[in-house]
């Protein structure tokens, strides 16, 4: 019996796999790369036409072992890997490392892990795509070269660990600019007037703001607001013009990463990082009971809102037969023209609609439910009718000034009967408004005069810089996440409160950037850099093209900024924590396992201590402070900074109220601020900050 060998990337994917195949089909995982540029030197032969030298990834012998052994006995190998050109390249360097025959390897991929595409892919093998492999050591090659080039030349001007990379440099870059135009912003006065008015047969008012005149007119000062309510002292406001109508909102379209990201970061506050591991994990399998183990959704990495027939007639059906047919929706648009997408992909779908959420809550831990439930809900809504709104608009005429009410109502609920967008604006239902007619004489009571200033532009935050790098064109899908992950661990970035910061290191290496490698963190550069790999990929453009234009211009910035750049001092920040052997205070430094203490008197003075980060709270057993602690899985908790005198802990982090009904300490436990003492259950009502 012939026996065949299907390879993966991920040992998770190894089971769900075993199940659909038969006996005569062995199932083995590559656990990611096998071969990769070596780590000590550039691994590119200049000389060579830039030819790339790869080794085996230290740890993977083993695993190439047991690969080749098992590649002898099959008759057949599939290299499944994922369906991307990263993919791609891994099953290349497996057939090269394995030393595969050609006529023996066959390349398979499938959106989603399911019985039926799994089968599916086995009928459609073809050969690598060399194009698609070519378009990945592209990518690899120039990250390489940028990497390996300017890192050094950042120890040697700012300090010794920072590093540069193609895309995380035009990141920064762009968070850097935002934090420019944030600085250079200057408020604006303006005023909003509003006016409420009796409407005959009406008990509550009606709320009318204030609009112009022909045209709409900004109130810039106090004088222009006084003048205007000098005109409208006396005036008679009359209902000049009612209109009413339909308005349509369409379904959204069903997720892609970048959308995804954004979403969850604004719905379930998930890092970008915290989003991918998650939906990694529904995308190779769950275990759930009676069914072992079973992927929930299609691949994760994907910029295409295309779905499979087969999925969009089954999502159709359960539609029509859980919520009747009209809610069933028409042709969905696709992805919006100009916009380059790798549509041999699908938009990141569940693998069956028929899963519900509910259905699988209890199998589910509560951030894996979250993010399926936010996924089920947008595909849902994606293939239902659009929302239906009756709106009503009323003008209303004052002493030549012009007044104007908006007022909106459901008519039919359509796709939100599953799924509101985190960004959909709050629908004004003023019912008064509806019930008027033009003509209609209304008698002033109050007006309503407020002062704002205009607002700068808003941080980044982490789903905001997503949808900048994926508009602008920088990235693709499968960067987006360590792109980010990068410029935050490095401490360019700091993220506080969702919100995204320039640190004094990250101005000090973006000025560097922009000073010595202006192409390099031009926006239009790389996004250009970005759709010569996509011709790559088609077969368009040969690779080593690319990227012999691209090192000459490199290589003479990196030895010019050698020449004319001047060192950058970045001071470490300063603690209040007195060094006990020397007297200095003590500084924070980073180190492989996160902040530390040092002293600022190295190399004479060595003394070093753990960094505790204070929360603002006092012990409620010693009164000293609180700090942030880890077990040694690296589990957080916070203890008294006393330990281990004072043996205070807690797993929620403290607050510095006290209970009102107890007089214990509370916590922060979700969104909500609750009693320590399981025994008293106060539950604080108000909303936490």
């Amino acid at each position: 019996m012939p026996k065949y060998l299907v390879i993966v990337e991920s040992p998770a994917k190894v089971k769900t796999i075993k199940k659909f195949l038969g006996s005569n089909y062995e199932v083995m995982a590559s656990n990611g790369h096998v071969r990769d540029l070596p780590k000590s030197q550039m691994g590119i032969d200049f000389e060579h036409d830039f030819e790339p030298k790869y080794i085996t990834i230290r740890g993977k012998g083993d695993i190439l072992a047991s690969l080749r052994k098992a590649e002898k006995k099959a008759d057949k190998v599939y290299l499944a890997t994922d369906p991307d050109r990263e993919g791609e390249a891994i099953s290349w360097h497996l057939a090269e490392a394995l030393k595969l025959d050609a006529k023996k390897q066959k390349r398979i991929t499938f959106n989603e892990i399911t019985k039926s595409a799994v089968k599916e892919s086995l009928r459609h093998a073809r050969s690598i795509d060399m194009n698609l492999v070519d378009a990945q050591q592209t990518r690899r090659i120039l990250d390489r070269m940028v990497g390996y080039r300017i890192s050094p030349l950042l120890w040697q001007k700012v300090k010794r660990g920072l590093s540069a990379g193609r895309v995380q440099s035009v990141a920064l870059r762009i968070i850097a600019d935002r934090e420019e135009e944030i600085n250079a912003f200057i408020p604006q006065e303006y005023w909003t007037l509003e006016v409420q008015l009796g409407v005959p047969g009406e008990k509550r008012p009606l709320n009318a703001k204030f609009y112009g005149k022909e045209k709409k007119m900004t109130i810039s000062s106090k004088q222009e607001l006084d003048g205007i309510l000098a005109d409208l002292k006396d005036a008679e406001y009359v209902v000049e013009e009612v209109k009413r109508a339909e308005r349509i909102k369409k379904a959204p379209l069903p997720f892609t990463t970048s959308t995804l990201q954004q979403e969850a970061a604004n719905v379930l506050n998930f890092s970008t990082q915290k989003t991918m591991r998650l939906a990694q994990q529904m995308y190779e399998g769950v275990d759930l009971k009676g069914n072992g183990t079973v992927a929930l959704i299609t691949y994760l990495r994907t910029d295409s809102t295309r779905v499979s027939e087969e999925a969009d007639h089954a999502a159709r059906e359960y539609i029509g037969a859980q919520y009747g047919e009209a809610y069933v929706g028409g042709k969905v648009a696709g992805q919006k023209s100009g916009q380059k997408i790798q549509d041999a992909h699908e938009a990141i779908r569940p693998t069956d609609i028929t899963r519900t959420p509910a259905s699988l809550k209890d199998a589910l831990s509560r951030d894996l439910f979250r993010l399926y439930q936010l996924i089920w809900r947008r595909f849902a809504a994606s293939r239902m009718a659009p929302a239906r709104y009756e709106t009503t608009t009323v003008g209303i005429g004052a002493a030549g000034y012009r007044f104007t009410v908006a007022a909106s109502k459901v008519a039919f609920e359509g796709f939100r009967t599953v799924y509101t967008d985190s960004e959909e604006e709050r629908e004004e239902n003023n019912v008064i408004a509806g019930r008027i007619d033009e003509g209609t004489r209304l008698t002033f009571e109050n007006t309503d005069a407020k002062q704002h200033f205009t607002q700068p532009p808003a941080h980044y935050t982490e789903a905001s810089l997503v949808r900048a790098l994926e508009e602008k064109g920088i990235g693709r899908p499968s960067t987006y996440a360590p792109t980010i992950t990068t410029i935050i661990s490095r401490r360019y970035v700091a993220k506080e409160n969702k919100n995204l910061y320039m640190t004094e290191l990250g101005e000090a290496v973006n000025t560097i950037m922009k000073e010595a490698f202006p192409s390099i963190v031009d926006v239009n550069f790389t996004a250009n850099l970005e759709s010569l790999l996509d011709s790559i990929g088609e077969g368009t453009i040969q690779w080593k093209t690319v990227v012999e234009n691209f090192y000459p211009d490199l290589d003479e910035a990196v030895k010019e900024a050698e020449k004319t750049l001047e060192k950058v001092k970045v001071a470490d920040e300063v603690s209040d924590v007195v060094c006990e052997e020397c007297g200095r205070n003590m500084v924070i430094k980073y180190g492989p396992h996160g902040k530390f203490l040092a002293c600022p008197g190295f190399p004479e003075c060595r003394n070093t201590k753990p960094y505790l980060e204070k929360i603002g709270v006092a012990c409620p057993q010693c009164g000293k402070e609180l700090v942030i602690r880890k077990t040694k899985k690296g589990r957080k908790y916070y203890g008294c900074e006393n330990s281990p005198e004072c043996d205070f802990m807690s797993w929620q982090k403290p607050v510095p109220e006290k209970c009102p009904q107890c007089g214990g300490y509370m916590v922060e436990k979700g969104s909500k601020i609750v009693c320590a003492d399981k025994t008293c259950g106060y539950i604080c009502t108000k909303k936490m900050k």
